[in-house]
């Protein structure tokens, strides 16, 4: 949620301006990210879609205005944004849902106006913030008087102490600063030549998806091009960096690191770490360390300390379930659940960790073989064999809980009501559904295992041959681990009703069992071969 500094009080983040007696686990929401004096994020559960209206009511009063402040950053009220992101098991359009839910009750309690934008817009014009925000705060009054922006809720009235909020559904907005050592109109010029609107219709900028403004920070003392990604897939954040560096070097300027305001998802950081270990030919595996290299190569610690426990999406998500899954417990008490008096977790965890450790036995031969000089001869061979058995080991850890998961889902819809025709139909769709996707994960499990073969081919011709016991199991364990898939997608088949997926499904998960069948007899071949 974006709001703009207050009068009323000294300067201080956002979370301890509100009043002490709002307690927002009472409404479903987690406070994730609040130390920016603009800009505060919160995680809202998904069953608690109207979390923040009661949220916004108990703290309404510590947040009006007399008047909004002047300063760099564009704004129209009190509560300037706030929008919906899904993150995490929830789709786009239940965020729409949830912005329109927001919007007309914030309206409602507070008698302001609210905009709909982005996903959640119901008219065209009002799709992208920049176009609502238009003339900010200070065109408000005369702006509401115009029918072509009536409010979406609430009156077209100007209320001096709010102004006008805008809420939404979109993408994960990044908001991303690159520092410079220059004056504001020079970082201005850059973020002329980088954002997508460019000078103009005539003169569009170099980087899609992307806005930008230069500005001066007087508390450091520097200038800054202050972008914002709306959509990093597009444009991901070691491209904005890159083109800034470049820009600045062609007006001899130099770049002095850069800031992220807010969150980040992790795909945008390991995205851009990618980009620097292919650029600079470098060998790293670990998450951690991809993290600590972007953040080295974007100088994303120049301002403040950059904390990935504190700054990164899913690391604040994760850190909030309750329940964190079956890779959490410890392995005696993974057992135990295993060996339980209930259907799940079942075969298809067991394959998936399996096919985990089959995965981790041929990552530690890889790395058993490389980065001594007894192995220096296996160094180029060894970085490619490496990095996809150690991006397995992880996904198919990940499927050990996606397995039990996709169990439940079925179960669940079993005890859906079926009192009714309707209520029975559904159930009947929910439970076919649900068997599909315990289907579909067996069978993702078999593909990324059939796909470590050539992997594990290189490593039985080159590895080190101490650890060929290491290779022979993790061989087959990850046969063992398609045998467990295929088994568990044939329990399910018969009781799906569509005979054509029937078909196709059950001609697949036999095609990837023999694949695995004969890559693991080559496996052990080569290794036999080998010592002989």
């Amino acid at each position: 949620m974006l709001m703009r500094r207050c009068r009323t009080g000294p300067h201080l983040p956002i979370a301890e301006r509100l009043h002490p007696s709002c307690s927002w686990a009472k409404v479903g929401i987690t406070a994730v990210d609040s130390s920016s004096l603009a800009v505060a994020t919160f995680r809202l559960q998904k069953k608690q879609g109207k979390g923040p209206c009661p949220f916004l009511s108990a703290c309404s009063s510590q947040l009006l205005i007399s008047a909004l402040p002047t300063g760099e950053h564009p704004r129209m009220g009190a509560l300037d944004v706030c929008p919906f992101v899904p993150v995490m098991n929830i789709s786009m359009e239940e965020c729409v849902i949830c912005a329109h839910v927001f919007g007309q009750r914030l309206s409602e309690e507070l008698g302001v106006p609210v905009y709909l934008y982005g996903e959640a817009a119901r008219q065209e014009s009002r799709r992208t913030l920049p176009a609502i925000r238009a003339g900010e705060y200070e065109a408000l009054p005369k702006k509401l008087e115009k029918p072509e922006w009536v409010p979406d809720f609430g009156p077209p009235t100007f209320v001096p102490q709010w102004g006008a909020t805008v809420t939404g559904a979109r993408t994960f907005l990044i908001a991303y600063n690159i520092n410079l050592l220059c004056t504001k109109e020079l970082a201005h010029r850059i973020a002329l030549n980088i954002r997508e609107q460019g000078r103009g219709a005539d003169q569009p900028g170099s980087l899609k998806k992307v806005q930008g403004i230069g500005w001066y920070l007087e508390e450091e003392n520097i200038a800054q091009v202050s972008t914002n990604l709306l959509d990093f897939e597009t444009t991901p954040l070691h491209a904005v960096y890159e083109e800034v560096c470049y820009n600045a070097e062609a007006l001899k300027l130099p770049v002095v690191g850069s800031q992220l305001v807010g969150l980040v998802p992790k795909k945008a950081m390991l995205d851009a770490a990618e980009f620097y270990i292919k650029k600079e030919k470098l060998f790293i595996l670990e998450e951690e360390h991809k993290i600590k290299l972007v953040v080295s190569r974007l100088g994303l610690d120049s301002l403040s300390p950059f904390n990935p426990r504190e700054r990164i999406i899913e690391y604040l998500v994760q850190a909030g379930q309750e329940d964190k899954g079956l890779v959490t417990k410890p392995l005696g008490a993974f057992v135990r659940a295993v060996g339980g008096r209930s259907a799940a977790p079942g075969g298809g965890s067991v394959a998936a960790t399996a096919a985990s450790l089959g995965a981790a036995l041929g990552c530690m031969v890889g790395l058993m073989s490389y980065g001594k000089r007894q192995f220096e001869q296996l160094d180029s061979i060894m970085r490619n064999v490496i990095p996809p058995l150690h991006q397995a080991m992880d996904e198919l850890v990940a499927m050990v809980d996606a397995d039990s998961r996709a169990f439940s889902s079925y179960m669940e819809a079993m005890k859906l009501p079926k009192s009714t025709p309707e209520e029975r139909e559904r159930r009947v769709v929910a439970m076919q559904q649900g068997l599909k996707t315990a289907v579909e994960v067996p069978c993702t499990l078999a593909v990324k295992v059939n796909n470590l073969w050539s992997s594990l081919k290189m490593l039985a011709h080159h590895g080190n041959l101490a650890c060929k016991s290491d290779l022979q199991v993790g061989a087959k364990m990850l046969e063992a681990a398609v045998f467990g898939a295929y088994f568990n997608v044939m329990i399910n088949l018969k009781d799906i009703t569509d005979e054509k997926f029937k078909t196709e499904t059950s001609q697949m998960v036999t095609r990837l069992l023999e694949e695995a069948k004969q890559g693991s007899a080559l496996v052990l071949a080569l290794l036999e071969k080998r010592e002989a």
